[in-house]
């Protein structure tokens, strides 16, 4: 079956347009504009309180917004009572009926609807997510990755435009997680609805959407594809957030046609002008750990790229695929560096006396009115 098939002719994208919810003591979203391409995996990731769930209760009609409009297509669905909507939410706690079986939680929406031929869409529903042998069984009998795809089942049965996930893999542990991360963005792919996926893990986000929205506040910090934010964060809330990031303080030397030179502690290092989000004054020059290379002081450093003497490795952390360092810096800032654990070398150890570099295009430029912990520590 293929259900991408069915949607191709009929795909509507999603279109929320100044959307704001306020609570009594605070807005949780604040004049959102958002679109979400038919057809498209999208992750809004942000912490705790960030109102990305708040987002997706109102897309669902669980909650309505004090202002602004939700569009599917041309069609505004902003009042919509949630079962009038062509959208199905998927929560962590799955939802589903402990006294049914697999196949009669699967066929629930249908039954009520009085469809035809329910049985036989069951059967290709947990074909789609693997289950088909599982049908006779109830939830308890089940794993937990095993009923996320249940419930994923009962939402895909009813051909949602719009499919929601709350969170859908918090529940499980890391390595089941994993694998059902795979798993979900294969059933995307495979039946072609839009997927909607608030998520507070970084990880998560990266490895399944095609888009992500970075929220803080309420707002949107920055959306783009994985690589895009990764590499190219806008905001030190997005490096901060989206992985770890080194943040040294400079000022802007000179602005070239291709390049932004920035003067960091005597030390004039190069940033790509499309990576440098400021081109005066000061700025926070970031790079992140594992573009970070070191090696004992006055030997060669592989790619030599912008070049600083002077650093001793202070904490050395072998974590299996890398080795993560911190490096006192003499203007005493720690740098983290990240290296895969290929065999080259030994590790180095602490004490160590090294020299650090970077190649230039690697590095980003922010502007120095940003918080430089902003998204450090963010409780998710």
């Amino acid at each position: 079956m293929s259900l991408a098939a069915d949607r191709a002719s009929e795909a509507r994208s999603l279109r929320l347009t100044a959307l704001t919810k306020e609570f009594t003591t605070f807005t949780a979203v604040r004049s959102l504009d958002l679109e979400v391409p038919a057809g498209s995996f999208f992750a809004l990731l942000g912490p705790s309180g960030c109102g990305k769930t708040t987002t997706l209760r109102m897309v669902a009609g669980l909650e309505v917004p004090t202002s602004g409009t939700i569009h599917l297509g041309d069609d505004e669905i902003t009042y919509e009572k949630p079962y009038r909507r062509p959208v199905n939410t998927v929560f962590q706690n799955y939802a589903l009926f402990p006294h049914l079986d697999i196949h009669e939680n699967v066929a629930f929406g249908l039954r009520r609807r009085k469809v035809k031929d329910v049985d036989q869409q069951v059967k290709e529903m947990l074909a789609l997510v693997e289950l088909e042998s599982q049908a006779s069984k109830k939830p308890p009998q089940m794993s937990g990755g095993q009923q996320q795809r249940v419930a994923l089942a009962r939402a895909l049965i009813n051909r949602p435009e719009v499919l929601l996930l709350d969170e859908p893999l918090g529940a499980l542990d890391l390595k089941l997680r994993r694998s059902m991360q795979i798993e979900l963005k294969r059933i995307q792919t495979e039946v072609g609805l839009t997927f909607v996926h608030v998520t507070h893990d970084q990880e998560e986000a990266m490895t399944m959407a095609d888009t992500i929205a970075v929220m803080n506040g309420g707002v949107i910090e920055q959306m783009g594809s994985p690589a895009e934010l990764y590499e190219n964060p806008r905001t030190t809330f997005v490096a901060n957030f989206l992985g770890q990031s080194n943040l040294i303080a400079g000022s802007v030397a000179a602005v070239d046609a291709d390049v932004v030179r920035v003067d960091m502690h005597g030390t004039q290092v190069s940033i790509p002008i499309d990576r440098s989000h400021t081109r005066s004054g000061d700025g926070w020059v970031g790079i992140r750990p594992e573009k970070v290379l070191i090696a004992p002081a006055g030997e060669p450093i592989d790619a030599p790229g912008n070049h600083m003497t002077g650093g001793i490795i202070t904490d050395v952390s072998f974590v299996g695929v890398s080795t993560q360092y911190l490096v006192m810096m003499p203007w005493g800032q720690e740098l983290m560096s990240f290296e895969q654990n290929t065999g080259r070398r030994a590790v180095l150890d602490k004490g160590t006396k090294v020299d650090v570099s970077w190649r230039p295009e690697f590095a980003f430029l922010l502007p120095s009115s940003q918080d430089v912990n902003a998204g450090v520590h963010e409780e998710v």
